[in-house]
């Protein structure tokens, strides 16, 4: 009976063995698998990202070419908005089409800034208004 009870503790220490190995390989299978799943997840998560901000990217670059077309318009006519004003202006003090007297004109414009007399005189050049 003592044989057969030292056969049985073998046979434990042997299965308990197996079982030890067998575990500590299914630990690092586990492992191996959430490093796998957890490498996944980052790429996902970096292709939302990176569609993210290629619709960013994408409506800054469109808003930046309508800015720069808008821009391209004002430098070709920047003083547009000033000749309807001065020419309501020049009416009112009875300067109307045709050449401009320039002392009439320094009298009509005498009540604004430096800068739109400038401006309007500028304008008035461009249209061929004064000489």
């Amino acid at each position: 009976m003592e044989q057969d009870g030292k056969q049985i503790v073998e046979r434990l220490e042997a299965a308990t063995s197996l079982l030890e190995r067998t575990l500590s390989w299914l630990e690092e299978r586990q492992g191996a698998l959430a490093g796998e799943v957890e490498r996944i997840s980052a790429t996902v998560e970096q292709s939302r990202r990176e569609a993210d901000l290629a619709v960013k990217l994408e409506a800054t670059e469109r808003e930046l070419a309508e800015l720069k077309a808008a821009a391209s318009q004002n430098a070709l006519h920047p003083m547009r908005r000033t000749l309807p004003a001065a020419s309501d202006m020049l009416a009112k003090h009875g300067i109307g089409e045709g050449p401009v007297d320039v002392h009439a004109l320094d009298a009509a414009l005498a009540g604004l800034s430096l800068e739109q007399r400038i401006a309007v005189k500028t304008q008035l050049l461009r249209s061929g208004a004064i000489a």
